[in-house]
């Protein structure tokens, strides 16, 4: 496989990064971002005030993964986290140290930052993405549950009608 090239993605991969989210969301057997939540996605990324950083991996100048991240923060480290909210691979480039490339430079980026962790979730049903995870080095916790309030709880535990 020829060099891969991971950089951060700029206004002009916003149909990228929005081609490939979509591609995420269909293997992961999701509906995709309407388009009005895609137009979100690229204000987001790209807009005055950023609320998350994407990153594009590219072999021979065409993308073939992407990757959304955004800092948090650990009381107990002081310092931040750098996480990993999203990571897709093109099926044709899987296994072939994309991504490996990709979680690399970002665990370069967070080292870079003063990140004391980098983290992510992985589906259960995913055994690929959990064994490459593993090899990478990464512990998969299996103590911890995600708590989520979205839709109507959300608006309900705000107090506000659904």
């Amino acid at each position: 496989m020829s060099e891969i090239n991971v950089r951060r993605a700029e206004r002009a991969d916003a149909g990228v990064m929005l081609s490939l989210v979509c591609a995420l969301a269909e293997y992961e057997k999701l509906s995709p971002p309407d388009a009005e939540a895609q137009e979100r996605l690229v204000e987001h990324t790209f807009g005055p005030c950023p609320k998350f950083e994407t990153w594009i991996a590219e072999v021979d100048q065409r993308p073939v993964a992407v990757a959304l991240v955004f800092e948090t923060y650990s009381s107990f480290l002081a310092r931040p986290t750098l996480h990993l909210e999203d990571l897709f691979v093109v099926p044709e480039a899987r296994r072939k140290g994309v991504g490996t490339a990709v979680l690399r430079h970002l665990a370069r980026e967070a080292v870079s930052r003063g990140c004391g962790r980098m983290e992510w979730t992985v589906l259960d049903w995913n055994e690929m993405a959990q064994n490459a995870y593993r090899k990478f080095g990464a512990t998969i916790l299996e103590d911890w549950r995600i708590c989520r309030l979205s839709g109507e709880a959300l608006q309900a535990a705000a107090g506000a009608d659904p």
